[in-house]
């Protein structure tokens, strides 16, 4: 069981990137998917998190700092989840990590955790 995040790297202010998210070992269809970033020495923030299309409405919410700039979608027949990430500020420099949970809405306890990857945002 595993999720795979890609797709950081370094972007200048006002840029955009697109992460990936991609399961192995089990089915995202029925878990709720949620794109969390951190800094170090600070708590994880949850940035983005979408309900399953499985038993749920499949909805989204963001956290008010990206809300209109990213989009969290997420492909069940690829069983992946995405966050494009545009218009970005130095501030949304962080490890980006993404997570699945079966029941319930994103929360800094989630069922599977992908590794982090880094987006780096500067001129």
């Amino acid at each position: 069981v595993q999720l795979q995040a890609s797709g950081g790297g370094l972007v200048q202010p006002g840029g955009s990137l697109r992460l990936s998210c991609v399961a192995s070992g089990f089915s995202l269809n029925r878990y709720t998917i949620g794109w969390f970033r951190q800094s170090t020495g600070e708590e994880r923030e949850t940035v983005a998190c979408i309900a399953s299309n499985t038993g749920s409405d499949g909805s989204a919410t963001y956290a008010g700092s990206v809300r209109g700039r990213f989009t969290i979608s997420r492909d069940d027949d690829g069983n992946s989840a995405y966050l494009q990430m545009n218009n970005l500020k130095p501030e949304d420099a962080d490890v980006h990590y993404c997570a699945a949970k079966r029941y319930g809405w994103c929360f800094r306890i989630m069922d599977y955790w992908g590794q982090g990857t880094q987006v780096t945002v500067s001129s």
